[in-house]
C-alpha cells in the first residue's frame, strides 16, 4: 500500500513545497490578470492524462491566460474571491471572443513564443 500511496496526485493541501510556489506565482498571475481587464470570466478545464485541472481566464476582449489548479474546487474558490462567473468549459465550450482573438493573433503572426529579439 505504501508504494501506491507515493505516487498519488499532490492537492491543495498536500502540494509539495516546489508545487505550492508555482501554485502561488499561478494565482498572483491570474489575480493580476482578472484584476486588469473588463468582463473576466473563469472556464475549468478538466484534467486530462498530460495536464491537471486548469483553469482559462477570458476577458470582454477575448484576450485569454490559462494556469494550472489544484483541483476543480480550488478553481471556484478562486474565482468567488475574484467575484468572477465560472464555467465547466465541458458543459459549455469556449467562448467565440476567445477563438475570434486568438484567430486575429494567429494571423497577426503572434505565435505567443519570444524570439531572441524579443528576450535580448
Amino acid at each position: 500500500m505504501g508504494l501506491l500511496r507515493r505516487h498519488r496526485p499532490h492537492r491543495a493541501a498536500g502540494l509539495r513545497r516546489a508545487d505550492r510556489a508555482d501554485h502561488a506565482a499561478d494565482v498572483a498571475h491570474l489575480e493580476q490578470f482578472a484584476g486588469s481587464r473588463a468582463g473576466v470570466e473563469a472556464y475549468l478545464e478538466p484534467p486530462t492524462n498530460v495536464t491537471p485541472d486548469t483553469v482559462v481566464l477570458v476577458a470582454t476582449t477575448g484576450e485569454w491566460t490559462r494556469r494550472r489548479v489544484p483541483s476543480a474546487k480550488a478553481a471556484r474558490d478562486l474565482a468567488g474571491r475574484l467575484s468572477i462567473p465560472v464555467y465547466d468549459v465541458a458543459a459549455t465550450g469556449y467562448p467565440r471572443r476567445m477563438r475570434e482573438w486568438t484567430a486575429r493573433r494567429k494571423a497577426a503572426g503572434d505565435t505567443g513564443v519570444p524570439t531572441t529579439r524579443d528576450v535580448g
